[in-house]
């Protein structure tokens, strides 16, 4: 008999035994009730209870969980857009009845929250608001979620607006819009690195003009000093101005074709080109300074008759 008997003895104590023995992980808590009342809380570790009299009722993780929230709703632009709000929480050790006697389903109830406070804050935006501002959506979903569920044992870590997602209409347009922008933009430095070339050609072009003149005008200069050295040289000699002036212009008459003979290809012809022509062309020259001086004396006449 005792042999029948041992095995089910052995059995009935190892049922007891399981049903007295448990074990808590880290991090989690275990709800305990006697005849279907609450009892106690027990932490993490090796645990005892009476077997049938008390169960486990359930166990709760005391980490940081994340619920994400997606939520579709409009702008104050009347746009429709998805947002996705990632929420962080974990049930405060202290407060584990709360958590599991009075919500049945958190998730619900945090998703609720946050659909009323997205839904209340972002029709007061524009579409370039929501994100921008998208913190402090996020900081308004969080006030609102620790004052409500803080009652219900729950703390609110952080709230994050992780995706915006407009109308794939939208977001085209505004890829075009940016586009359109940046092209607007890119025209104006194009114009204005236009501007600036022609300014500067402009400068550069007056610059030169104005060292060309310069250049001509030391090069009369220094001609106008080679004759009046070359005439004095001249009169040395006893050749009075008027001859030596004539004597000059023939020399350069001559020097000017003897130029244009060593250019084989050139094509400029020189009319006149006889001696005489150098002698009128002086004798006219004369004659025209002459003619200026004396209207120039005129005028001054007339100037002090007036006065």
């Amino acid at each position: 008999m005792s042999t029948f008997f041992l095995p089910i003895v052995i059995g009935l104590f190892i049922f007891a035994l399981y049903g007295v023995i448990f074990i808590v992980k880290q991090q989690t808590a275990a709800i305990i009730e006697t005849f279907g009342r609450f009892s106690n809380i027990r932490q993490s570790g090796f645990q005892l209870k009476v077997p049938v009299v008390q169960r486990i009722a359930g166990r709760m993780s005391l980490k940081i969980q994340q619920l994400d929230v997606i939520i579709e709703t409009k702008t104050l632009d009347d746009v429709f857009v998805k947002l996705k709000v990632s929420v962080q929480f974990k049930v405060i050790k202290d407060k584990v009845y709360e958590a599991f006697y009075k919500l049945d389903y958190p998730h619900d109830q945090i998703t609720s929250y946050v659909f009323d406070v997205v839904r209340a804050e972002v029709p007061k935006m524009k579409l370039d608001d929501v994100f921008v501002k998208k913190d402090d959506i996020a900081i308004a979903v969080k006030s609102e979620l620790n004052d409500a569920m803080m009652e219900y044992g729950y703390d609110i870590i952080k709230t994050l607006v992780t995706d915006i997602d407009p109308d794939a209409q939208v977001k085209a347009a505004m890829n075009r819009i940016n586009a359109a922008d940046r092209e607007k933009t890119a025209a104006q430095y194009e114009g204005d690195a236009a501007r600036i070339l022609i300014v500067e050609k402009a400068k550069a072009e007056a610059e030169s003009k104005r060292l060309q003149g310069q250049g001509i005008a030391d090069q009369r200069r220094e001609i106008a000093r080679g004759l009046e050295e070359s005439v004095e040289v001249l009169n040395k000699v006893g050749i009075n101005s008027q001859e030596a002036s004539a004597l000059i212009v023939v020399t350069q008459h001559y020097d000017t074709l003897q130029s244009i003979g060593q250019e084989t290809n050139s094509n400029l012809i020189l009319l006149p080109n006889s001696p005489q022509a150098g002698s009128q062309m002086l004798n006219d020259m004369v004659a025209s300074f002459t003619a200026s001086n004396q209207i120039g004396e005129a005028m001054k006449k007339n100037k002090k008759l007036d006065k």
